[in-house]
């Protein structure tokens, strides 16, 4: 210890004593003692100045370019990102900031006003360059993160933004407190006067990151997740998730950007668990026109009988009400006595059998065809399956493919589908009074 404190008195004896020899020098080729001093001090800045140059082309050439080539050569990927966000390139501008600001009391001592303004500076580059390295750095974190599989399950970028953010106040702050030459802490305690301005002005931004960490808490949100939101017309995939908007990309390549906070408080939906559990619902229904629907004659039950997905229940069923109808006594004389099949009843088992042929439905979900509540235009059947395909396009063809096999067949019923009049209708019915 005793050693180095010797070798920091010499080297400041040093620094004295060149000043000291330059002003002598100065002097003696004939400047006055005025325009020694001034000059003296130009020639040590800019002396500083190529110092601080040489060093800065060290610590990027030579220094950053090491760490480069170490980083190249590693098995890792987090510093092959720091290098690409050029945060050691950045780090390496403070260096010469450092050296100078250290230099130039003992150098410049004569320049006292001079000192003060050129450290104040320096003092500003230096937080300016640590803002830069730090902002460098965040964004290397974020893209460090997304390399690992939990990065799709909770995303960070929101908590970085606020970070930032922090960052960009205290540097602030500490630049004011500069220009101002006060004390950090007196800038500070003069914020509470003024924090429901700044409530205000960040309310979005308050806003936002509370949205993001019930967001990112509950599992509510991912990239990647199929979303609707009816609010604001979007339907797609969530491409990015920040502090204050989640930007989705609609499947009509459009970009929709929506407020992080509307997200909680407006109602979306998402499509993840449709995603997760392999399947996707189809719930849609045609509409059958009531005075069409009636009891099965015989003629009708042999048509039926003929028809190889619904032969085993036309056979069985009828055996059925055939023995319940005897066991009662019931009188066929009145076709309303007893139990009797309707081609309606027939057409339900018949769809019921065709979607459990069909392999791309899913035999494990709930696979029904019902009866809805009669409207003034019909008597809707809902078929509510799950479709084993999820890609949407191939998706809309097995959908498309169950409904023209369903509205082709429910003719041979003896059924008709219900659909308001056009004017070809009313043009026929005039065509057949005539």
């Amino acid at each position: 210890m005793p050693d180095f404190q010797q070798r920091m008195d010499t080297f400041r004896e040093t620094r004295n004593t060149l000043g000291v020899t330059i002003h002598d020098w100065l002097i003696r080729i004939g400047f006055d003692e005025n325009s020694a001093l001034l000059l003296k001090g130009a020639i040590i800045v800019v002396g500083l100045f190529i110092l601080s140059y040489i060093v800065l082309f060290i610590s990027k050439k030579i220094i950053v370019k090491v760490l480069h080539e170490i980083a190249k050569r590693t098995e890792t990927t987090w510093d092959d990102i720091m290098v690409e966000r050029g945060v050691f390139q950045r780090l390496a501008y403070l260096a010469p900031a450092i050296l100078i600001h250290s230099l130039m009391p003992n150098m410049l001592h004569d320049y006292e006003a001079w000192v003060l303004i050129l450290q104040g500076i320096l003092k500003i580059y230096m937080v300016l360059i640590v803002i830069m390295v730090l902002d460098a750095f965040f964004y290397a974190l974020i893209e460090i993160y997304q390399n690992y599989e939990i990065s799709k399950f909770k995303p960070i970028k929101g908590y970085i933004q606020i970070m930032k953010i922090i960052i960009y106040l205290i540097g602030g702050i500490i630049i004011i407190s500069i220009l101002i030459n006060k004390s950090p802490i007196y800038l500070l305690t003069g914020l509470g006067a003024i924090s429901a301005v700044l409530m205000l002005i960040f309310k979005d931004t308050l806003l936002g990151f509370v949205a993001s960490i019930q967001l990112s808490s509950n599992d509510m949100l991912r990239p990647g997740d199929w979303i609707t939101i009816n609010k604001f017309g979007a339907d797609g995939t969530v491409m990015d998730i920040n502090l204050t908007t989640v930007k989705i990309e609609n499947f009509d390549k459009t970009i929709t950007t929506v407020p992080t906070y509307t997200l909680i408080s407006d109602a979306f939906q998402n499509w993840r668990g449709m995603e997760e559990s392999g399947v996707r619902r189809i719930k849609r229904s045609i509409i059958i026109n009531m005075s069409s629907i009636k009891f099965c004659t015989p003629e009708m039950l042999a048509k039926f009988n003929k028809m190889k997905l619904i032969e085993n229940y036309i056979k069985e069923t009828q055996q059925a009400l055939e023995l319940y109808n005897i066991e009662n006594k019931t009188d066929d004389s009145q076709i309303v006595n007893g139990k009797r099949q309707t081609n309606l009843g027939v057409l339900r088992a018949y769809i019921q059998a065709y979607l459990q042929s069909n392999p791309d439905l899913s035999k494990e979900n709930s696979l029904i065809v019902r009866q809805l509540q009669p409207t003034e235009k019909g008597l809707p059947i809902e078929i509510y399956a799950f479709s084993t395909i999820l890609e949407w396009g191939k998706y809309e063809d097995l959908m498309a493919d169950i409904f023209d096999h369903i509205l082709a067949v429910v003719p041979e019923f003896e059924l008709q589908i219900f659909q308001n009049p056009s004017g070809s209708d009313f043009k026929s019915l005039v065509n057949v009074q005539i």
